[in-house]
């Protein structure tokens, strides 16, 4: 080939790969509506539907022609819909709420991000494990686990991992969703101060906008708002991994392989975050951004679960299911505590 070929872009090339990955792809997709569909008709969180789902198709990322095609939507998909996430954050959300509430909740982020660390360290399931349990928790669940192992530098238990974490919030937050409105009667809160436990407390989006609009209309804005707070934390936190395994974790041999200083997607992530606060979005450019993304993350979740067999969840141990609970345990706490603290 002589060196003035630019081929990468060439049509054929691009014909090439849809060939190779449109099979994996759709299927993902396909597993995607299905556990919509379900989590519509029968209240079932949607991302636990397409994990569970797409794990019982394990066997086409195996081999054969849809294995491609879901490795690509594992991927690339899945940085997609984190970018497009970006569109739902913007400053006045945060301004709204508050500079004290706002530090409570960016507090609490940061020492659960740590205690997930000093936690896995204790139980020696390594430092990776650590942020990805303790960011998925502290932040946004599912999203912030795949963002988050989307660049830490991948072992042999990186996908085992993952789909534990996914697998693990999804379930803590429903079971949140469940609970913690029942606490917020028990401890008499008012509706400013059960939409931050709530929005600062339970994992995924979805399941703090049901927690808050069960107990009232204002407890589900403002638990809406505190949650998008938490979500705008995971740029930075992603930003500060990615330096970190960058200058600490890299292979000093290897140094053309070396992580970006800042992954692509989460400038995206920044750059419609920027857009949305300074109102540059249309609000139809949002409403469909914000949709697009929830389809992307729920794509690549599928195709996340078909890469994973059950046998290798399993395998995590007892360890790990008590780390991420006390995660979850140590969240709320800090919560509530410095809600108490100021006297709220």
């Amino acid at each position: 080939m002589q060196s003035g070929a630019t081929p990468t872009y060439s049509i054929p090339n691009l014909n090439r790969f849809v060939q190779l990955n449109v099979q994996g792809f759709f299927v993902a997709v396909i597993v995607a509506i299905a556990a919509q569909f379900l989590s519509e008709h029968y209240g079932a969180p949607a991302m636990l539907m397409a994990l569970l789902l797409g794990i019982a198709f394990h066997f086409l990322a195996e081999d054969g022609a849809c294995k491609p095609g879901i490795e690509f939507t594992a991927r690339s998909v899945l940085r997609l819909g984190i970018a497009l996430l970006g569109a739902r954050v913007s400053a006045e959300l945060m301004i709204g709420l508050g500079p004290e509430l706002i530090v409570v909740v960016i507090v609490a982020v940061v020492l659960t991000i740590l205690f997930g660390l000093l936690g896995a360290r204790v139980l020696n399931r390594g430092w990776r494990f650590g942020l990805l349990t303790g960011g998925s928790v502290a932040i946004c669940g599912a999203s912030a686990a795949m963002a988050i192992s989307a660049v830490l530098p991948k072992n042999e238990h990186s996908e085992r991992n993952l789909i534990f974490t996914v697998l693990s919030v999804t379930v803590l937050s429903t079971l949140a969703m469940i609970i913690y409105p029942i606490l917020t009667e028990v401890f008499d809160f008012d509706h400013r101060i059960s939409g931050v436990f709530l929005g600062g407390t339970i994992h995924d989006v979805a399941q703090v906008v049901g927690a808050g609009f069960s107990v009232s209309e204002q407890t589900g804005e403002v638990a809406t708002m505190v949650k998008l707070i938490r979500v705008a934390m995971l740029a930075p936190v992603v930003l500060i991994i990615s330096l970190a395994v960058r200058r600490y974790a890299a292979d000093p041999q290897s140094p053309g392989k070396r992580p970006p200083i800042l992954p692509f997607f989460v400038v995206c992530f920044l750059i419609f975050a920027t857009l949305n606060s300074l109102q540059i979005l249309p609000q139809p450019a949002i409403d469909a951004m914000s949709g697009l993304s929830r389809w992307a993350l729920l794509v690549s979740i599928a195709a996340v679960g078909m890469k994973t067999s059950l046998k290798r969840i399993l395998d995590v141990g007892g360890q790990a299911i008590a780390l991420i609970m006390a995660e979850t345990m140590f969240i709320a706490v800090l919560v509530l505590l410095g809600v108490a603290i100021l006297g709220h």
